[in-house]
């Protein structure tokens, strides 16, 4: 089975990111960009994936040479091919765009390999835009079905079962191959990779996709801010629970929340 998983390299989400005050833009000079958490998930089940059915995971990425770095960690956990679209305005680029251009990616990939892709995997969203766009644009893009916010998938005979998380609750549907698939959190986590494998990442190839970009199609960011900060709640002592209602009631009367 041919897979293709799409990664993108991203500031560390477990750092709190503060604005530069000077300069208005996100303080990223101290912070390790990292494979986004959600692209992580997709590939540790693309590659429980491909033990299970036998195949190839293949991953690409769009973004500067520094994201190499990245490839390789994913070369180190599962992933045996790895492909990088150079392009160091990325983040200048909407969805649609970016969408386009993995399209264009995973069309030159398959003519380069010989191999159609069975199926194709992404994270449900990147967490420094979290628009959750580009799945289903790629989806739309090459003409394929769209298989959203899975969290566990099972592969039958020419077709996917997937298990989707919803917020009342899960729903299990089929998509025929090929198909793309976005990943939200399973019940397990990524592996991390050994001291073995890293060494054998280093030895493969990261090869680079002539894709264009056009600097006509660049955005501009017209404001970013942080999040209003939350004003600090009320504590409420009383010692009957009468006596607590009434406090409360006293509190929002005031605040003219009724």
């Amino acid at each position: 089975m041919e897979i293709l998983v799409c990664i993108k390299e991203v500031p560390d989400d477990s750092v709190q990111i503060k604005l530069n005050v000077e300069t208005q833009q996100p303080d990223l000079k101290d912070i390790t960009p990292v494979v986004n958490a959600f692209d992580t998930y997709a590939l540790e089940m693309a590659t429980r994936l491909k033990e299970e059915v036998e195949g190839n995971v293949t991953v690409v990425s769009i973004g500067s040479e520094e994201v190499k770095n990245s490839l390789k960690n994913c070369l180190a956990v599962g992933a045996d091919e790895a492909y990088l679209v150079k392009e160091d305005n990325v983040e200048q680029y909407d969805s649609l765009k970016i969408a386009k251009k993995l399209a264009e990616a995973v069309k030159n990939i398959e003519e380069a390999r010989g191999k159609k892709f069975d199926a194709i995997f992404c994270g449900k969203e990147t967490t420094d835009h979290a628009t959750s766009q580009v799945p289903v644009m790629l989806a739309d893009e090459l003409g394929l079905g769209v298989m959203s916010n899975i969290i566990d998938i099972k592969k039958l005979e020419d077709s996917i079962e997937a298990k989707q998380e919803l917020d009342e609750g899960y729903r299990v549907y089929e998509g025929k191959l090929p198909v793309v698939i976005s990943v939200n959190k399973p019940n397990y986590d990524p592996r991390y990779p050994t001291i073995k494998s890293k060494m054998q990442a280093r030895k493969k190839p990261i090869e680079e996709l002539a894709v264009e970009f056009n600097s006509d199609d660049l955005i501009k960011v017209v404001k970013i801010y942080e999040p209003a900060k939350r004003a600090a709640g009320v504590k409420i002592n009383e010692e009957a629970v009468e006596d607590t209602v009434a406090k409360a009631m006293e509190i929002m009367a005031e605040a003219k929340i009724f």
